[in-house]
C-alpha cells in the first residue's frame, strides 16, 4: 500500500478495500471533481479518490452508521480536499442532494457490511464470534435481528431465508428456529448458529462455506432494508451525476449485483418499445454508457491478500449528455 494512502486511512482499518485499483482507474477522478462516496465506512476508497480530486476537489461522504463520524473527522484532517459528512441511508441522502440540484462527477457505492462493522463483535454481524444478535448498520434503527428471529412467523422466516439468503434449507432452519424459541428467546449469535447447525443435514453443513452464512446474510439484508435502499438509491445517484460523470458499484452477492446490472442495462438501452414496433414511440435515449460489459472480479493475487474481496463484483457506467 502506498505510504500516502496509509497516512490518510483511519486507525480503524489498515487494509486496501476490494477492487481499489479498478475503482480508481474507472472512476477516473480529475483535479477539482466532486466525488460522492455513498458508503464511506472506514474511508479506504475515499483515501485514493481524494488524492485524484486534489485541493480543488470536494468529497461528500455518506454513511448510516454514526460510529463512522470519528473516522471521517480523522480522515478530513489529513486531506487537502474539501470534505463533508452526511449521516443517513444513502437513498435518502442522495434524494435530498438531487432535490437541492447538487452535481457530482463521480459516485461510488461499496455495498454490504463493512470490515469495520464485522470486526466489532458487539455489532452481531459475524457468525464466527458469539455476540448480541443485532446486525443493525445504524444502531438507532428500531428493529434488530433479535426481534426478527424471535417474532417472525415460520412462513415468513422461510420466505426471508429463501429470498435474501438463497438458502436451500430455509424450511428446515425456520422450523428449528420457531421450535427453539418456544423454549427461550434468541439473544446471541451463537444460539442462532447452533440452531442452523442442528437444522442442516450433517454431510451438507460445510459443502458451501459456513452453514450459517446464508441465514446471517438474509437477516442482515432485512434488518437494514438493503435491497430496497439500493433500488431507490441508483436513480437518485444518476440524477445528480453530471454529463461525463461516472458511477461505480461494488456488490458482494448476486442479489445486489442483479439489481445493479438490471438498472444500468436499462439506462444504457434507452428505447423500451416492444421489438415488434417499427419505430420508437417512447422517445427514451440512453442515459449512461456501460464501461464494464461484465462485472469485474478481483484477481487471485488480491483475494490471496484480502480474502474478504473474493465475492466482490464491480460495475461502472458513464453519464451521457
Amino acid at each position: 500500500m502506498p505510504s500516502s494512502l496509509l497516512s490518510i486511512l483511519p486507525r480503524a482499518t489498515s487494509h486496501v478495500p476490494a477492487l481499489s485499483a479498478e475503482v480508481r482507474e474507472l472512476l477516473a477522478v480529475q483535479p477539482g471533481d466532486t466525488v460522492v462516496d455513498a458508503t464511506f465506512g472506514a474511508g479506504g476508497h475515499a483515501s485514493q479518490l481524494v488524492e485524484d480530486a486534489g485541493a480543488g476537489g470536494t468529497l461528500i461522504a455518506i454513511d448510516r452508521d454514526p460510529a463512522v463520524r470519528g473516522d471521517f473527522d480523522r480522515f478530513a484532517q489529513k486531506t487537502r480536499t474539501a470534505t463533508r459528512f452526511l449521516r443517513g441511508e444513502f437513498d435518502v441522502v442522495l434524494a435530498q442532494l438531487a432535490a437541492n440540484d447538487m452535481g457530482a462527477d463521480a459516485i461510488l457505492f461499496d455495498l454490504g457490511v463493512s470490515s469495520m462493522q464485522i470486526d466489532q463483535p458487539e455489532r452481531g454481524f459475524s457468525y464466527a464470534v458469539d455476540a448480541p444478535l443485532d446486525m443493525r448498520m445504524d444502531p438507532l434503527s428500531p428493529v434488530s435481528a433479535m426481534e426478527i428471529v424471535n417474532e417472525t412467523g415460520e412462513r415468513e422466516l422461510v420466505d426471508i431465508l429463501r429470498r435474501y439468503g438463497e438458502e436451500r434449507y430455509a424450511r428446515q432452519i425456520a422450523r428449528e428456529i420457531v421450535h427453539r424459541r418456544t423454549e427461550r428467546p434468541y439473544e446471541r449469535t451463537h444460539d442462532l448458529v447452533e440452531t442452523v447447525r442442528n437444522a442442516v443435514q450433517a454431510p451438507r453443513r460445510f459443502g458451501d462455506g459456513h452453514p450459517a452464512k446464508r441465514t446471517f446474510q438474509a437477516l442482515r439484508i432485512v434488518v437494514n432494508d438493503e435491497l430496497s435502499c439500493l433500488e431507490r438509491a441508483l436513480p437518485a445517484a444518476l440524477a445528480i451525476l453530471r454529463p461525463g460523470g461516472r458511477l461505480a458499484v461494488i456488490s458482494f452477492h448476486s442479489l445486489e449485483d442483479r439489481i445493479v446490472k438490471r438498472f444500468l442495462r436499462t439506462e444504457a438501452r434507452g428505447c423500451t418499445c416492444p421489438p415488434e414496433f417499427p419505430v420508437c414511440t417512447c422517445g427514451r435515449t440512453p442515459t449512461v454508457r456501460l464501461l464494464t460489459r461484465k462485472a469485474l472480479r478481483p484477481t487471485a493475487a488480491e483475494v490471496a491478500e484480502n480474502p474478504r474481496a473474493a465475492s466482490a463484483r464491480l460495475r461502472v457506467a458513464q453519464r451521457q449528455d
